[in-house]
């Protein structure tokens, strides 16, 4: 009896979606190349949410007591209006951890490596075809029988398809930064105030400046600061110190590591692709999706959406793998389309200043579970 041969995937971008794709993939049976356009295999970012959806993902491959090791469960989601308290969320019955991103990206990377994805930095995919070609940079050719466009907002492999997608932009932005906890100082300034909660610091008088700190584990804290977009002052990186600690004095031993910081200004933005797939290339994570920050669910549903492409194609012949990944966007991407639209809707409104928000609606994708056979039979039966 003759064996299927093994089937290959070719993954351009080796950031959070790639990584689980390939992970998830290898994990199959699947042979896959990993190729990252930067010189380095590492995250450069802050720090991180994750919620049931994606951690649930993350046990399924197996990185659950590592993840678990390097990372924190606050004990409180806490919100400020002008530094009064609105509101505390224990988040009863969800599970969610924080963490940084440089970690997060180990993790993966090591489950990669351990499953034996190949990964290879310094190589960019310059595009795809439908038949599952990629071409590089350099000019290689490389066929698959899968190619997932991991590549970023500013996806070549989504480009190259012509793809249509939209972009909205947000007024708002953010700068990201990983810090020293500074918990006993900023005891010493509140003593009352749960050091070890995410607290939410918004304030509209006299200007918008919001600060969502964040503690990632024992020893790192990881600062967002929000400013208009048009506001020059707020959105300087390196930040005003003085301007900061204006308005948000209980964190000046924080931000005043922060000062010394170089960094970038981001401003949320929304991207609404017109397909996640062609032929036999998938799109998953920002290249498909990028959403604003503020149900912290952009990573998360990237994780996911790459585990579930994993699946759907590995369970279908083949022949037939365009036809799988047509179903696969098909049952997946209403969860993230509606993720999208509360997370700009949030981001336009500034509402998740009023406190209370991870209920009803807005953690319907925290609460997915990408792993259960059953979650789409109610859509199969209509």
């Amino acid at each position: 009896m003759t064996s299927s041969p093994r089937r290959h995937a070719e993954i351009s971008g080796a950031g959070f979606a790639g990584l689980t794709a390939a992970v998830a993939l290898a994990q199959l049976g699947w042979s896959v190349r990993v190729h990252e356009r930067g010189q380095k295999l590492r995250e450069e970012g802050a720090g991180i949410v994750l919620w049931q959806n994606s951690l649930t993902v993350l046990d399924a491959l197996g990185t659950h007591d590592e993840l678990m090791a390097g990372s924190m469960t606050p004990p409180f989601y806490e919100t400020r209006m002008q530094n009064e308290i609105v509101s505390d969320e224990s988040l009863d019955g969800l599970r969610w951890r924080t963490m940084t991103r440089p970690f997060l990206h180990s993790v993966l990377l090591k489950a990669a490596r351990a499953a034996g994805v190949e990964i290879i930095a310094g190589s960019e995919v310059a595009s795809a075809n439908e038949a599952g070609v990629i071409r590089l940079a350099d000019g290689t050719e490389l066929e698959a029988d899968l190619v997932v466009g991991a590549d970023g907002v500013g996806s070549n492999v989504r480009d190259s398809l012509g793809i249509e997608y939209t972009r909205e932009r947000s007024r708002d932005g953010i700068s990201r930064f990983l810090v020293s906890r500074h918990k006993a100082e900023l005891q010493a300034i509140e003593p009352d105030t749960e050091w070890d909660n995410v607290i939410d610091f918004w304030n509209f008088e006299p200007r918008v400046l919001r600060v969502l700190y964040t503690p990632a584990n024992d020893k790192e804290l990881y600062l967002a600061l929000m400013a208009p977009a048009a506001d020059e002052d707020g959105t300087r990186v390196p930040i005003d110190l003085d301007l900061w600690t204006s308005i948000h004095p209980q964190l000046a031993p924080a931000l005043e590591e922060v000062a010394h910081k170089e960094g970038k200004h981001y401003g949320y933005q929304t991207t609404r692709v017109e397909s996640w797939r062609r032929g036999r290339v998938a799109l998953v994570g920002d290249s498909a999706h990028a959403m604003c920050p503020a149900l912290a669910q952009g990573a998360n549903c990237a994780m996911v959406n790459a585990y579930t492409l994993a699946h759907a194609v590995s369970d279908a012949p083949a022949s037939e793998l365009p036809d799988a990944l047509i179903d696969w966007e098909r049952l997946e991407r209403p969860y993230t389309d509606r993720t999208q639209d509360r997370s700009q809707y949030y981001a336009d409104t500034r509402s998740m200043s009023e406190g209370n928000q991870f209920v009803g609606e807005s953690v319907e994708a925290a609460w997915y579970d990408p792993t259960d056979p059953h979650r789409h039979d109610a859509i199969r039966a209509h």
